[in-house]
Formats: structure tokens, C-alpha cells, sequence
């Protein structure tokens, strides 16, 4: 039976400021039946999405808000449309394109409507990674250190100083000192280092 399945994507995790939310309540309000998401930049290759399109059954429909969720390479774009016109598939980017493919045809102003997104999609991305460079290579220029400054023994917390003695005379594991000094294993073991 033919289902609406839906995509969402963002390049980055929550911890950035981006989140699916958005994505979701739209798709959700369009008529998804099952949403897949996924965090990954929308040049590389995308697993959720693979597999997605692997299990749709013929005549099913692949909603997603914006052509950049879908692909923000004009190659990839390409092979989407070629995989949804195989399968016999519709895409819906939500109040922009509509490809049906369930006839096993596909309408060539609507595909090239989605190719031109795709380009613009792509252009995005290069100016943005282009302004990006251009930022830090003016940083540097002026003299400014990029990147997490680099922690000294001065750094360390009293906390971890005071219960470390504790983990030398094996009074206390690795995991006991993080808990009591409210630390993560990999930051205790980063002091441990530094310590020496």
C-alpha cells in the first residue's frame, strides 16, 4: 500500500541551535504518516535517507520542506530524482515542486524546476563555506587565536586536585572521581594527563 513517508535534515546537532522541530510540524501538518530525520551535512551521504528510499514501495510519496534537506549537491539531487523515477515514486517539496513518478513518467519542467533548485541549493553552500574561510582567514590575519584556548595545569578545577590523590592511592576509580568532582571520564583523564 502506497504511504506517505516524509525526510527531515539538519548539518548540525542540537547543541549548535538547530533542531528537526520545525521540519516535523510542517511535515507532520502536510500528511506524513512516517518521518524519518537525520543530522548530517547536505553534501555528504546520508544513511537514513538511503535507506529510506531502498524500503519505499512503488507509488509511495517522499515529502521534504526544502530541496537543501534533500541534497545540496546537484549530483546527488540527480540521483534522488533518477531513484524516485525507478521506483515509481512522488516527491513533494513542500509549497515549491511536485515529481510524480508513479506512472513511470516524469514531467520534465517539474524535474528541472528541481535541478535549478538543486544548483541554488549548492551555490549556498559553496558562498557560505567561501565567507566562512574568508572570516577565519582574516581572524588569523589580525593575530586572533581560533579555536578552544588550550587548558594549562592552572586550569585544572581544586575539586579534581583534592580527590585525585584519592585515584593515585587506588581509594577511588576513574568513574568515582568524575561523579564526586561532577566531571565527564574523558575530561578526567585529560587532567590525569596534564597532571602527570
Amino acid at each position: 500500500m502506497a504511504k506517505i513517508y516524509a525526510y527531515a535534515r539538519c548539518s548540525l546537532g542540537e547543541e549548535h541551535g538547530q533542531d528537526l522541530r520545525r521540519q516535523t510540524r510542517e511535515l507532520e501538518t502536510a500528511g506524513a504518516e512516517e518521518i524519518i530525520t537525520e543530522r548530517e551535512h547536505g553534501d555528504k551521504e546520508k544513511a537514513c535517507l538511503n535507506d529510506l528510499l531502498e524500503r519505499m514501495e512503488p507509488h509511495s510519496t517522499l515529502m521534504v520542506c526544502e530541496v537543501s534537506r534533500l541534497a545540496r549537491s546537484t549530483k546527488m539531487l540527480c540521483e534522488i530524482i533518477n531513484i524516485i523515477k525507478e521506483k515509481h515514486l512522488r516527491l513533494v517539496i513542500l509549497g515549491s515542486i511536485t515529481v510524480d513518478c508513479r506512472n513511470g513518467e516524469m514531467d520534465c519542467m517539474s524535474v528541472a524546476f528541481l535541478q535549478m533548485a538543486g544548483v541554488f541549493s549548492e551555490v549556498e553552500l559553496q558562498m557560505t563555506r567561501a565567507r566562512v574561510r574568508s572570516g577565519l582567514a582574516n581572524c588569523r590575519a589580525r593575530g586572533v587565536k581560533l579555536g578552544r584556548p588550550r587548558k594549562t595545569k592552572e586550569d585544572i578545577p581544586a575539586i579534581f586536585l583534592k580527590h585525585y590523590p584519592a585515584l593515585m592511592e587506588g581509594k577511588m576509580n576513574v568513574s568515582e572521581l568524575a561523579r564526586v568532582c561532577g566531571l565527564s571520564r574523558p575530561t578526567v583523564y585529560k587532567y590525569m594527563k596534564m597532571v602527570g
